[in-house]
């Protein structure tokens, strides 16, 4: 095992939000702006970490990942909707009975859509970044559509249950209770993520196959079939992410897929392709990155994650993590 972990990306979140505090001026501003932007960015670890395990694992550039966010996105307003006694409570504890289950019955739907996808729009084309990329697009489009015929094309209202209203105050700062619970999931998603990839039998054979193919089939392991559950979890993760998101906008359309699309990339860009702690400190400078500038420069927001991305890049060219880490 590698003792020589690689420290100074990880560093890199708690130094962005140092150096932008004697900007800020206020001290229990900073702290409001930075547990938002860490809530932020955990969501999109969330929605990215699907991708990066499709990417790092299975070599493919899946462009329909959007569709499995957005479609976690409408069942939860499906399941959600019909358990209003649930959500009109105000106890935390009674909200969660029935945003578990919204998050399972999600993460169920986007997994199965995603086996789906790979089956007959992915598996043509394995090994063709070009096809790939052309293939998932219209296949995200098509996904689009069939969410407009299931939930109508309007935006639907995905309001917060009472019990997740509200901030929580340390002295002066505020923090949204539900900002705390997506940095909690976000959290424990990754740590389930690298316990599997790097302490279970099932993470050494995928890491294996990665490497070596042939060599892993000749010992009589179905790497396909190991591959195929990468892409389905990967998708179900998607649909997590989509619910956390739709949550947090506390509304969802059926193009909010393609719209985080770009985010997405940006993420693993920054943490290097196929990387999940890669992909969790990329989504956090680009959640930090977009609070603080949103609150000191309101006109560079816009741009901010994308300069954030080429700083990143003419440090390390490949991102901050190599493949597999």
């Amino acid at each position: 095992m590698k003792t020589d972990f690689d420290w100074k990306p990880l560093a890199l979140v708690p130094a962005l939000a140092l150096v932008v505090l004697p900007f800020v001026g206020s001290a229990t501003t900073w702290v409001t702006l930075t547990v938002a932007g860490l809530a932020m960015g955990m969501i999109v670890f969330i929605i990215a970490s699907g991708l990066t395990l499709v990417f790092g694992l299975m070599d493919v550039l899946n462009f329909g990942h959007g569709v499995f966010i957005a479609l976690g996105a409408f069942v939860a307003t499906s399941v959600l909707g019909a358990m209003g006694d649930y959500t009109a409570s105000q106890s935390l504890f009674v909200n969660m009975m029935a945003v578990l289950p919204a998050m399972i019955v999600a993460m169920a739907v986007a997994g199965a859509a995603g086996l789906a996808f790979e089956r007959f729009i992915v598996r043509p084309v394995y090994g063709n970044h070009l096809k790939q990329i052309l293939i998932t697009m219209g296949g995200m489009i098509i996904g689009e559509e069939l969410i407009k015929v299931i939930w109508g094309p309007l935006q639907i209202p995905l309001p917060l249950p009472e019990g997740m209203r509200g901030s929580i105050y340390i002295g002066d700062a505020a923090m949204e209770k539900y900002r705390l619970i997506a940095v909690v999931v976000g959290a424990l998603v990754f740590g389930v993520l690298l316990w599997t990839l790097t302490r279970t039998k099932i993470g050494l054979l995928i890491r294996a196959g990665v490497q070596d193919r042939e060599m892993v089939e000749s010992l009589g392991y179905r790497i396909r079939v190991l591959f195929v559950g990468v892409f389905v979890v990967g998708s179900a993760l998607a649909g997590l992410g989509g619910v956390m998101w739709g949550l947090y906008q506390q509304n969802v359309v059926p193009q909010m897929g393609a719209q985080v699309n770009v985010l997405i990339f940006i993420v693993l860009i920054i943490g290097g392709l196929g990387s999940t702690t890669g992909a969790l400190v990329g989504a956090l400078l680009v959640g930090l990155m977009a609070n603080y500038t949103g609150f000191l420069m309101p006109k560079a927001a816009l741009f901010s994650n994308i300069a954030l991305m080429m700083a990143i890049l003419l440090w390390r060219p490949q991102g901050v993590y190599a493949l597999g880490k």
